[in-house]
């Protein structure tokens, strides 16, 4: 991992796992932050650079997969490495499934704890970037104008212009002008680029004339 500050939180509510935890994860010059619940967890704050989560899945009255769950819900949803006591079990394929980076067992082997971490971490950053370029995409979104939309909307789906032109009752001289407009407000510098931004943000549905 590079020198870019992140943030690894560790919800346990056993005490001297905490403690272990935190003292290995600082001793590797990472920034750590514990909690002894998962709601003591969701009330902190996240910083906006990249961080991950190690988890529990057996807290005391709650379930790690169901701080799992809430997160999915959050604006941001932090990779996940869970800790077990007692093996994965049949939790670990639901967990995987919803996004977890891993399951490692009690007592955890530093170096296990330290490639997850670093995947976590990778996860967290590419995550954050996909979301700040759709951020910028969306906003050259409201830039067009509603027919412009509509044309965008068609033309990344394989329709020509003249099939456009005659969904919409217009010319397709005056396609080809919005078309224009379209590759330019999106800063698209070509069809198959128009293509991966309607995509990302949701656009690139098929269109039914």
């Amino acid at each position: 991992m590079d020198g870019a500050i992140f943030t690894v939180f560790v919800v346990d509510d056993d005490d001297s796992v905490r403690c272990a935890l935190a003292r290995l994860i600082r001793s590797a010059g990472m920034q750590v932050e514990t909690f002894a619940s998962g709601q003591a967890f969701l009330g902190c704050q996240i910083p906006d650079g990249p961080a991950c989560l190690v988890l529990d899945v057996q807290l005391s009255g709650e379930n790690g997969l169901v701080l799992q769950e809430a997160l999915q819900h959050s604006e941001r949803r932090l990779p996940i490495i869970f800790l077990t006591g007692h093996g994965p079990g049949p939790i670990c394929a639901p967990a995987l499934k919803a996004g977890a980076i891993d399951f490692l067992l009690k007592p955890v082997d530093a170096q296990d704890l330290f490639v997850a971490i670093s995947m976590a971490i990778e996860a967290d950053r590419r995550s954050q970037h996909n979301r700040r370029e759709c951020a910028a995409l969306e906003s050259r979104v409201e830039m067009l104008t509603p027919r412009e939309r509509e044309v965008m909307s068609m033309v990344v789906t394989g329709l020509l212009n003249k099939q456009v032109a005659h969904a919409l009752g217009t010319s397709e001289k005056t396609v080809k002008v919005h078309r224009a407009h379209v590759m330019q407000k999106m800063q698209a510098t070509s069809f198959a680029e128009l293509v991966r931004i309607a995509d990302m943000v949701g656009m690139g549905e098929v269109y039914a004339s």
